[in-house]
């Protein structure tokens, strides 16, 4: 996967106060940690990031996060690990970045997309996605930009599981259950003929559930 440079440049202020003065300046507030590192207290243009943002999602972007430190240049490999948005702008608020090493795998949520069309779609079925991203294991350089299962063999009632999921190379799906990923559903049952005199109850449209 590629990395994408951001920079970055440390701050002492903490609280609400100096957070409120960055991002006036057009800069948030952020953080650099990880399982060796001691965290650092960051400055992020909010343009850049937002343009780097708008190249791939939050938790599966790399970065070499360039660290500006009272005139000295210092390289970091990170990626974010929560962005904080304000719930009615949608505007930045705060970045945790984390640390990571390239021979240490990491924990990353890998979009799931499906293949071909189901036989059962010819039968009436309906296609459910019940999970669109699943967890990975993997080392940095190795993170897929997808997980592409074929659905083209699945018929009515017929699912795919996490464990059906073919694993290519050194990844890892860390799944303590064997939980659907996709399945194929029948077409509600029919409506019953109503008896002379009176009317069939209504019954309600069937909805495709997400989870």
């Amino acid at each position: 996967m590629e990395f994408i440079e951001l920079k970055a440049s440390t701050r002492a202020g903490i609280g609400k106060g100096s957070a409120r003065a960055l991002r006036r300046d057009g800069n948030i507030p952020a953080i650099l940690y990880g399982p060796k590192t001691e965290p650092v207290l960051l400055s992020v243009n909010t343009k850049e990031i937002e343009q780097v943002l708008k190249k791939g999602k939050i938790g599966q972007t790399l970065f070499h996060l360039t660290i500006q430190n009272n005139g000295e240049t210092a390289t970091r490999s990170a990626m974010i690990k929560e962005m904080q948005k304000h719930p009615v702008s949608r505007n930045f608020l705060h970045a945790d970045f984390y640390e990571f090493s390239m021979d240490r795998k990491l924990r990353v949520k890998i979009p799931v997309v499906t293949k071909g069309i189901p036989l059962g779609i010819d039968k009436g079925g309906m296609l459910q996605i019940i999970r669109r991203e699943v967890e990975v294991l993997c080392l940095p350089n190795e993170i897929p930009e997808k997980i592409e299962i074929d659905v083209s063999g699945l018929d009515v009632g017929e699912s795919v599981h996490v464990n059906d999921i073919p694993r290519e190379g050194n990844i890892e799906i860390p799944a303590e259950v064997n939980f659907t990923v996709v399945t194929v559903v029948g077409a509600k049952a029919e409506k019953p003929e109503a008896a002379e005199g009176e009317e069939a109850a209504a019954e309600p449209e069937a909805e495709a559930v997400e989870k």
